[in-house]
């Protein structure tokens, strides 16, 4: 219905389906996956529905910010975290401009907001009608944020160095990315080669570091850097979450 109405409003546009498997009420996984995709994506719109506060008092928005090049680049979707880190690395530089998108009085309480509001702002964008036209101005300071991972760098009692970091992301395959990047690791002293201890629920788990998912045999576990710059503890050929039984939001310990 969505592409429906893109379709019938903006004939001929190009719809790229960057995803519809965000978990269910999983903003901030919606979050992660626009940030993933912004390098890979020109100028255009960027409409994103990830929305259990559908019908509430919550915002719909657009946002809008100048690529490197100069060329603009619109998100559209609500208020509740979802755009606010793609926007901001899409621009790279602050939001300077956003809008409260107006709906007609009669679709107030709508619940599914995809069609009904963000679609039909998505495909005006895209016809060259500007922000300013279907939305009032609002402070970007006012944005609905998504907090950041937990990433902190420590000792054991033993004397090993350790870092504790959230796992902020299960992808399809089960590996787990955690909110520690490659200049956390570096900064802590994540050894590069050899073992990490990983420890979950009270229990040290050996994991070994590797360059890619292939280094490792079928079933173990392993920690490297992914494509995205982040921590990951991973499996070969296999679901890291599921030997662990680890999920989203868990906090981990890594010791060396």
């Amino acid at each position: 219905m969505v592409h429906a109405v893109l379709d019938a409003a903006a004939p001929g546009l190009t719809i790229i389906d960057l995803t519809h498997q965000v978990p269910a009420f999983d903003v901030r996984s919606g979050s992660h996956t626009l940030v993933r995709v912004m390098p890979h994506l020109g100028p255009g719109v960027v409409l994103a529905v990830v929305d259990p506060g559908v019908g509430s008092a919550r915002r719909g928005l657009c946002i809008e910010v100048t690529l490197p090049g100069g060329d603009p680049r619109f998100f559209v979707g609500p208020d509740n975290g979802l755009l606010i880190a793609a926007a901001e690395s899409a621009g790279e530089a602050p939001i300077s401009r956003a809008f409260g998108l107006r709906r007609d009085r009669d679709r107030e309480r709508g619940t599914f907001d995809g069609r009904d509001l963000f679609a039909p702002v998505a495909a005006t964008l895209c016809r060259g009608v500007p922000p300013e036209d279907l939305g009032d101005p609002v402070d970007p300071e006012s944005l609905v944020r998504i907090t950041g991972g937990v990433v902190e760098e420590g000792r054991l009692r033993d004397g090993r160095s350790c870092m504790r970091a959230e796992v902020m992301w299960v992808d399809h395959f089960g590996n787990l990315q955690l909110a520690a990047t490659l200049a956390d690791a570096q900064a802590a002293g994540v050894p590069s080669t050899g073992t990490v201890d990983l420890t979950v629920l009270d229990v040290a788990i050996p994991l070994r570091r590797v360059g890619t998912f292939a280094d490792l045999a079928q079933g173990e576990l392993g920690l490297l850097i992914d494509s995205n710059g982040h921590v990951a503890v991973v499996a070969g050929e296999a679901s890291a979450a599921r030997q662990l039984d680890v999920v989203a939001g868990a906090l981990v310990v890594l010791a060396w």
